[in-house]
């Protein structure tokens, strides 16, 4: 099986279940007849972008992001405030500075955000590569960033 069709299943199967962990994920595709290790699973969820949600119930189960999850949106920007110190212009990347730490959700949340004219993200600990599609969008791109911060 491919990665894309396995990945499709792990869709269908949060959307169903309410899923908790990695090893209930295990579980949900080996009854699928797809016995995957721990580590691959783990990427599978780094590679959807998969964040835990809280549920009705009080609990916490995996979801995809996306603004139809109650709050997400808000809980990113809240968190890129929070945790950027410093955005500057490299030639046509946008280096951001954030907290120890920080930098792979702050990269995520920038993803999320859909700014016209960011290509894509590349997070260290506390520094994050913002690629910018051509030189002609970098003020936009930046005025975008710095907007988020207000």
């Amino acid at each position: 099986m491919n990665k894309y069709t396995r990945q499709r299943i792990i869709l269908n199967l949060i959307n169903k279940y309410e899923i908790e962990t990695q090893e209930e994920l295990a579980e949900h595709l080996l009854k699928q007849g797809i016995d995957i290790t721990q580590a691959t699973i783990s990427r599978d969820i780094k590679e959807l972008r998969l964040v835990k949600v809280l549920t009705n119930t009080g609990k916490y189960k995996y979801a995809t992001i996306d603004t139809s999850h109650k709050g997400i949106y808000q809980r990113l920007n809240n968190i890129f405030k929070s945790s950027v110190l410093n955005v500057e212009v490299a030639e046509n990347i946008v280096v951001v500075k954030t907290l120890p730490g920080a930098a792979q959700v702050c990269a995520s949340a920038i993803d999320n955000f859909n700014i016209e004219g960011v290509v894509g993200t590349i997070a260290g600990d506390d520094t994050i590569f913002v690629a910018i599609q051509n030189i002609d969008l970098m003020d936009h791109v930046l005025t975008s960033i710095q907007n988020l911060l207000k």
